[in-house]
């Protein structure tokens, strides 16, 4: 099968989403003049190293508007048992809703930003807005700069991050999400 986007697909479900996958999730906390707010981005990844930048892509509601007010943003890593919690921030809440408290995730002071962050995640980023680029049709790519990390000690095991101590969820496309169960290390040759 090929098709171009632009003319459609054909299918009952765009199969875009899930041709890269899987994809890690943003639990995205802002602070702003509304209040706190709490979201989850699936276009979200990495981008550098040093110094280490993640950059996220969604609409102009409260995350991106509250990221432009302020200049920054906090990452928080969803664990498979936050999974429903992550979720039931996606809904569409009235602007100046608190979906730390609406939908009952615990909430912490972030160190270096004026930001909430996800209180056990088990890995946050605190970030500063380095660019946003605004995107045709109404979709904005946020580029931040990790300023502070955050790591649940429980998930360090030997120096290193152990993903396997709290199972990253991941995005596959449609309403499907994977876990991070099994670790595979291969070294470059």
């Amino acid at each position: 099968m090929f098709y171009r986007p632009a003319e459609g697909h054909g299918l009952r479900h765009n199969p875009f989403s899930a041709i890269v996958a899987p994809r890690p999730i943003a639990w995205i906390s802002t602070r702003a003049g509304a209040g706190d707010n709490l979201a989850p981005y699936s276009f979200f990844n990495a981008v550098g190293y040093t110094p280490p930048k993640v950059m996220f892509s969604g609409d102009p509601l409260d995350t991106v508007a509250n990221v432009r007010e302020t200049g920054v943003f906090a990452v928080n890593i969803v664990a498979e048992s936050a999974l429903q919690a992550m979720n039931a921030t996606s809904a569409r809440f009235p602007r100046g809703t608190d979906e730390f408290q609406t939908v009952g995730v615990a909430k912490a002071e972030c160190l270096v930003i004026d930001c909430p962050r996800v209180a056990d995640a088990p890995a946050t980023l605190e970030c500063r807005v380095m660019q946003i680029i605004d995107l045709p049709v109404d979709d904005h790519l946020v580029i931040g700069e990790v300023v502070g990390v955050h790591l649940r000690d429980d998930c360090i095991v030997n120096g290193r991050l152990d993903y396997t101590r709290y199972a990253p969820a991941a995005r596959l496309g449609y309403h499907d999400y994977t876990f991070v169960r099994e670790v595979v290390e291969l070294r470059r040759p």
